[in-house]
């Protein structure tokens, strides 16, 4: 292993002098992608729809091709997903990438192509791995197995007996990955891509807790079920008896600020490092490059075209869409995208704040829109505005105000949940049932936060108080947010809001 560890140390250390390249010279990098992708587009239905060989510069590509989100952009991405062919790109699309849904659908699925593949997704790992061990040289990752834990795999829903698959993006990779890469992970890629949860987890635990594990990669919530399973089926008292070599965990998708507590619980031991990595269904867009730093680096030779939004714009009619070089530091962004998975002037739906332009360094503020994500979820109001109604209706209460943040995972293998506080107009007939209802109908159109309530492996049931009429405006008076244009934050991932209130109506009761 020795061996092993030193050779692939030395493959993943060669990719570092092309990402210095990026990193001293990023706008000509982006103007070399920016051609790459108009060439490509060229030979595709859209290209053709929106003239792309009379594009000769940016300012043309503004000027023929709007800005969508994922409703405008749906019916291209349903003619791939039918089996029509060079309708985004120009190569085969043989995947789609399956994440939460959008108002109208449970779930959205985003193109996967070979290029998306090899030149973000794929690129993203090495040289998460590279970075790693230019900060870390006296690491010995490949001494040991890395564990993933893989999504789940399914049919093309629009074509269920074509070629195309779909899937979360973790299990596309997982699928896709060269035959050398099962000699460094674990668990096998059979048990790494079950779609039973608990009996998923159950096996994953069994498979890996006699291996050598090195390093862990994943969604923080998943990775905290499996340890716990670990320990419980161990008999230990954290994972540094189990796994005394483990050194490195890369994370993404959700914050990792509330869950490191419960890791350094979990996992006491000085020489644990954490990574941060910021991977999505529609492409691998930064990782943390620094020692002890929350930044993260914009990755930019990866197939990707950048460009923003100001949310001091966002809610305008037509709000100005600036390139990366024009970007300031310390201003909120958000996303659009132009990419080799062939999505076009795509807003992604989260934001970035800038903290440096040499190299261009960033940390992820949040959501176009209030959302809950504190465990993979990707509840967004739409979400819960629909569960609530639904409730609402079977049990003739009217609503008056809400909000909604998670409770987080404790020690001792507590689970997290969602805890909402609804303010009626009218009171439910049967308050339990309404419970029921919101969280049953939630898990309908949200198959993120379904997954994450299945058998309560992550999530449990929420917990719902019901509380007397007048209690939001007494709050958002105190908060000198009463009237105008202020409205109750629907939900966030902070417990702020929803701590003020339940301290008040505390108070009121005492």
């Amino acid at each position: 292993m020795e061996v092993l560890n030193s050779f692939m140390t030395w493959i993943f250390k060669s990719r570092l002098g092309q990402i210095d390249n990026f990193k001293q010279n990023p706008i000509s990098v982006q103007e070399t992608i920016f051609k790459s992708l108009i060439d490509a587009g060229k030979k595709t239905d859209f290209g053709r729809e929106h003239g792309f060989t009379e594009i000769k510069s940016y300012e043309d590509f503004v000027s023929r091709v709007p800005v969508r989100n994922y409703e405008t952009f749906k019916p291209y991405i349903d003619k791939a997903m039918e089996g029509k062919e060079n309708v985004l790109w120009n190569t085969e699309t043989e995947w789609f990438a399956k994440s939460s849904g959008t108002t109208s659908s449970r779930s959205k699925y985003i193109p996967v192509t070979h290029e998306s593949l090899e030149e973000c997704h794929y690129k993203g790992g090495k040289d998460m791995v590279a970075l790693y061990m230019a900060n870390f040289p006296d690491s010995r990752l490949f001494a040991g197995k890395s564990l993933t834990i893989g999504g789940t795999l399914e049919n093309n829903p629009l074509n269920p007996l074509g070629t195309a698959r779909a899937g979360d993006i973790s299990a596309v990779i997982m699928e896709n990955l060269p035959f050398w890469a099962y000699f460094v992970r674990t668990p096998s890629k059979e048990t790494a891509l079950m779609g039973e949860w608990e009996a998923k987890i159950e096996k994953m635990a069994r498979e890996t807790m006699d291996e050598d594990v090195t390093c862990m990669a994943g969604v923080p919530t998943w990775t905290i079920v499996l340890l716990q399973k670990v320990l419980e089926l161990k008999k230990a008292k954290n994972i540094t008896e189990v796994w005394p070599n483990l050194e490195i965990f890369f994370h993404g998708a959700v914050a990792f600020g509330p869950y490191r507590s419960l890791f350094k619980e979990l996992i006491p031991s000085e020489k644990m490092r954490y990574m941060e990595t910021y991977n999505a269904s529609e492409g691998f867009f930064g990782i943390q490059d620094q020692k002890d730093s929350d930044e993260l680096l914009l990755l930019l030779d990866y197939g990707i075209f950048y460009e923003f939004i100001s949310m001091e714009e966002w809610e305008n009619e037509n709000p100005e869409v600036i390139p990366l070089f024009q970007v300031e530091v310390d201003k909120n962004y958000a996303l659009v995208i132009t990419t080799n998975g062939g999505l076009w002037r795509y807003k992604i739906g989260d934001t970035v704040k800038f903290t440096s332009t040499l190299p261009y360094r960033f940390r992820i503020s949040g959501r176009t829109k209030h959302f809950l994500n504190a465990f993979g979820e990707e509840v967004i109001v739409e979400n819960a505005e629909r569960a609530i109604q639904f409730a609402a209706e079977h049990t003739e209460a009217m609503i008056s105000n809400f909000t909604a943040a998670p409770v987080y995972f404790g020690g001792s293998g507590s689970k997290g949940a969602h805890e909402w506080i609804i303010e009626f107009q009218k009171n439910p007939s049967d308050p339990e049932e309404f419970n029921r209802l919101l969280d049953e109908h939630l898990r309908e159109i949200n198959s993120d936060y379904d997954a994450k309530r299945h058998k309560g492996l992550a999530l449990v049931e929420p917990i719902i108080h019901h509380v007397p009429r007048g209690i939001f405006e007494k709050w958002m008076r105190k908060r000198g947010k009463l009237g105008g244009q202020h409205k109750v934050p629907r939900l966030s991932n902070s417990r702020e809001y929803l701590d003020e209130i339940l301290g008040m109506i505390e108070k009121s009761e005492a």
